[in-house]
């Protein structure tokens, strides 16, 4: 303690980041010495400095390394408030304890959002607006001459650190102008710090009568849940992090291999719902649940997790058998998206589908065709390109067409428009009309790369109708860079939704894009699942959503259950994976 307010003493009024750390230091000293007040007191003042500290940091990049990094803070604040609450249960401590994970949440996703709506370009000298459109095209020059690099024999180690070289110097440039932007943009001075919701605020502005909130904290020595309705709130202990995150590593695993045996999944899955869900099972009824997930808990589809059963019920009762389920990064990120929607433009048509690109070399739809010899071999080279690219190896995904032509069916011409082949290209989606159409749908593959996520993204056709290579990615910045209408959207296959983990933030991947460029709703998987298995639950989900006009969660759980029905699709494996993410409510537009 005497060493604490030593620091303090010589640090005065300088350096926030160095005061807030010793603060901490003598808030869990107080608290390990019963005294929890001061200790509240103590990392109260911590937090009001880290904030200051965050607000400084001029790129939103910065922002989140740096709000991720001090996690713990947030994690103590609320372990405290909620032992003050074990001492005193009718204090309210516990709503305090949950507006502090609310405060601790989505912080920079809620910042992107708030400015989405805001044109932070008007008023910047126009250099930097040039710079920044000429450093854009830098990038997508560079991912093409990359992809040439390393399908090349002659490629050399030098060449390939070059360039990788210079891509992450572009990428680091292209932010600084972005920050440099915000800086001047006098749109952007006037866009005040976003405040996470209270629990009151929750109550009324995003809850309904028939949706319960459940939003965790996972914690070292121990975590928590709160189940929040219109009108009520319950908070209960779980068991500390490293426990949870064991038996949800073993669930994901069972889940995701369909040669596991039922009875296993079974074991497994009933013991994760008596560690995240038993607490508030008296709470939830028949309600749809909005979940805000923590940690690892971003990575495990809660509606294949199994209910208790009866002997009069089947062995394995999914909770999407009884409960329309929803994910959000906050619930404050909810209000945003809800206020924005309401502003945005409404779209005129109903679908766009992006499906089926050309990836590689030996497609039969190239005109040009080469010898096998040839074909074979520049096979082998995008492969390798792709392994090195550290991407995966894209093979045609020939289901996403027999997928997207279901779905067309179900809608006149004039509803919709669609981009297969050579024209799935990353041209036209960032060119095309899409902000027309109150759902796109992409068909193809995506990337994840979780050391750089802005390099995440999704894959189009690498190749033009000659065979000339393309610059065939879409990556996280040109997500941000798009203006959708969308009520949807929805990336059908492999596992766009698994961005990099960041604590305080969640997923950090092409939901959030997608968010900034105006659709209140995403759908993702979270695994890879065969291409057969996604066509039939996507085919499913739009007849149920256009033809019996259910919303996008009703009609997700309604595919789903489905799908539980029938022998072949009854593995979780086939329908867990897709996880909606975002708004519940159908928007006026869709209610026609």
């Amino acid at each position: 303690m005497q060493f604490f307010n030593k620091s303090l003493e010589l640090l005065e009024n300088n350096y926030p980041e160095s005061r807030a750390e010793n603060l901490f230091g003598i808030a869990k000293v107080e608290q390990k010495q019963g005294n929890l007040q001061t200790a509240i007191t103590q990392i109260k003042t911590a937090i009001s400095l880290i904030e200051e500290t965050r607000i400084s940091k001029k790129s939103p990049e910065e922002r989140l390394t740096f709000f991720s990094s001090k996690q713990d803070y947030y994690e103590f604040y609320i372990d405290l408030l909620m032992e003050l609450h074990q001492q005193k249960p009718s204090q309210g401590y516990d709503a305090q304890a949950l507006n502090i994970s609310e405060h601790s949440k989505a912080r920079s996703l809620l910042e992107l959002l708030t400015e989405a709506n805001t044109d932070i370009r008007k008023g910047v000298e126009p250099e930097l607006v040039i710079q920044e459109r000429n450093l854009q095209q830098q990038l997508d020059t560079i991912e093409q001459r990359r992809v040439e690099l390393y399908i090349s024999e002659k490629q050399t180690l030098e060449q390939k650190t070059a360039i990788e070289q210079e891509r992450q110097y572009l990428l680091r440039k292209y932010q600084e102008v972005q920050a440099k932007i915000r800086e001047k943009s006098p749109s952007y001075a006037a866009i005040t710090q976003p405040q996470p919701l209270t629990l009151k605020q929750i109550q009324a502005q995003i809850l309904d009568n028939d949706t319960l909130l459940l939003q965790y904290a996972l914690g070292k020595k121990r975590s928590f849940l709160w189940a929040v309705t219109k009108n009520s709130i319950t908070s209960h202990e779980l068991p500390p992090k490293a426990l949870i995150e064991n038996i949800v590593k073993e669930f994901r695993f069972t889940i995701t291999d369909r040669r596991v045996d039922p009875s296993l999944l079974l074991e497994i899955s009933q013991s994760l719902y008596e560690i995240i869900l038993a607490p508030v099972a008296p709470q939830l009824k028949d309600r749809r649940l909005a979940i805000v997930s923590d940690g690892i808990l971003h990575y495990i589809p809660f509606a294949a997790i199994s209910l208790p059963t009866t002997s009069s019920e089947a062995n394995y009762l999914p909770l999407i058998s009884k409960h329309e389920i929803v994910n959000l990064p906050s619930a404050s990120t909810l209000s945003i998206l809800r206020r924005d929607a309401q502003q945005r433009k409404t779209a005129s048509k109903t679908i766009a589908i992006v499906a089926d690109p050309i990836f590689s070399a030996d497609d039969t739809r190239l005109e040009t065709a080469v010898s096998t010899q040839n074909e074979n071999r520049e096979q082998y080279n995008l492969n390798r390109a792709a392994r090195q690219m550290d991407v995966g190896i894209w093979q045609r995904l020939p289901e996403t067409r027999t997928e997207a032509e279901a779905i067309l069916a179900l809608l006149p011409n004039s509803e919709t428009i669609s981009y297969f082949d050579f024209v799935a290209n990353r041209t036209q989606v960032i060119n095309s009309q899409l902000n027309q159409y109150k759902i796109i749908h992409f068909a193809t593959h995506g990337l994840l790369n979780s050391i750089n996520p802005e390099l995440s993204g999704i894959v189009l056709s690498m190749l033009d109708p000659q065979g000339n290579l393309l610059n065939g990615f879409l990556r996280l910045h040109d997500v941000f860079n798009l203006d959708f209408s969308a009520d949807l959207v929805v990336l059908s296959a492999c596992q766009p939704g698994l961005g990099k983990q960041i604590r305080g933030e969640g997923l950090v991947g092409l939901t959030r894009g997608f968010m900034y460029a105006g659709t209140p709703r995403v759908l993702v998987s979270l695994w890879n699942i065969d291409d057969a298995a996604t066509s039939e639950i996507m085919s499913r989900f739009y007849r149920l959503m256009l033809q019996d006009k259910l919303s996008p969660t009703e009609a997700l759980r309604k595919a789903q259950l489905e799908m539980v029905s029938e022998t072949r699709w009854k593995e979780p494996y086939y329908w867990a994976a897709f996880t909606l993410q975002g708004e519940w409510k159908e928007s006026q537009g869709n209610r026609e």
